[in-house]
């Protein structure tokens, strides 16, 4: 297959499968009595994060790393300033900050310390644990939450929309292998566009890897648009970014250390602050549609940047 039929594919089996990943995805959610948020910060983020997962075992066992981090820490500018941006740009989203505040924090902290950790030039074993525990606390604060909210979550007004229990598990089993096999195909075609152009690992991977690591995310969060459960896409955004910095590049790096330069880190992570800043809700619980349009220029520059740096 050609890299365009390649990249087609990919999207074709990210739009199906962020529809039954959605689907299922709500039922669930209803059935065990949990926000449908917390589902897409956890379930949702792990499987639209497997991608990132897959370029990070493959690149660092090659000996190539920095792809995998340039593909976490571009897949972070990518998850909010284009995913949230293109969601945004449909119409505001309800959210407060007090939903929002733990994943943010994460999302925010977690590139961080990644870029902490590289001011001499290079990510090591020792370094990468780290990253790996506080993902563990991270993950484990998302589980006692939804315990905590069990008995009274029901994001679902029209309970006859609901699929049963055994047909929400079948779609959201289908939607993520769908959503992993997106993933993998549109990475395989970016990949091959990036050695065609004669791009250094880094930028290929903060920047074409980024973008096809990325679609996963951005078919479930439109589709969740679509059907009014927002709040899915935004919970799974958030979590895929915590997921990339602390689970993805610490796995990359526990199994090769890391070196690259550190100009390349600042800028992603520059442009991920940013991005999450513009995503923080107003006092009111919401976060304006204008905040769109930024992102995606935001978005775009960061791509340039990028691409002029280490090109």
């Amino acid at each position: 297959m050609t890299g365009l039929a390649v990249l087609v594919a990919g999207v074709v089996f990210a739009a199906a499968g962020g529809e039954l990943f959605v689907r299922g995805a709500v039922g669930l959610a209803v059935w065990a009595r949990v926000p449908a948020r917390l589902v897409g910060v956890s379930v949702a983020a792990f499987a639209t994060s497997s991608p990132e997962l897959s370029v990070a075992v493959q690149s660092a066992v090659a000996g190539q790393p920095e792809i995998a981090l340039g593909d976490a820490l571009g897949s972070n500018v990518v998850n909010v300033a284009v995913v949230l941006g293109m969601v945004l740009v449909l119409g505001p989203l309800q959210a407060s900050r007090p939903e929002l505040r733990r994943e943010l924090t994460f999302a925010a902290l977690a590139p961080m310390l990644t870029l902490l950790a590289l001011v001499d030039g290079r990510l090591v074993r020792a370094e990468a644990g780290v990253l790996l525990l506080l993902f563990v606390v991270w993950f484990a604060a998302v589980v006692r939450q939804a315990l905590r909210e069990r008995t009274d979550a029901n994001d679902v007004d029209d309970a006859d929309e609901v699929p049963s229990r055994r047909r929400a598990t079948v779609f959201t089993m289908l939607g993520l292998i769908a959503l992993i096999v997106a993933g993998r195909l549109i990475v395989t075609a970016a990949k091959d566009i990036g050695a065609d152009l004669g791009l250094d690992p880094f930028v290929v991977g903060a920047t074409l890897v980024a973008i096809g690591t990325s679609t996963p995310e951005l078919a479930t969060a439109l589709i969740a648009r679509r059907r009014s459960h927002a709040d899915i896409g935004v919970g799974t955004v958030l979590g895929s970014n915590v997921f990339n910095n602390l689970w993805i590049v610490g796995v990359a790096a526990l199994l090769h250390p890391v070196q690259t330069s550190v100009s390349e880190v600042v800028l992603a992570v520059g442009a991920c602050l940013v991005a999450l800043l513009l995503v923080v809700p107003t006092s009111i619980g919401s976060v304006p549609r204008w905040r769109g349009v930024v992102l995606l220029v935001l978005a775009v520059g960061y791509m340039a940047a990028t691409i002029a740096i280490g090109g």
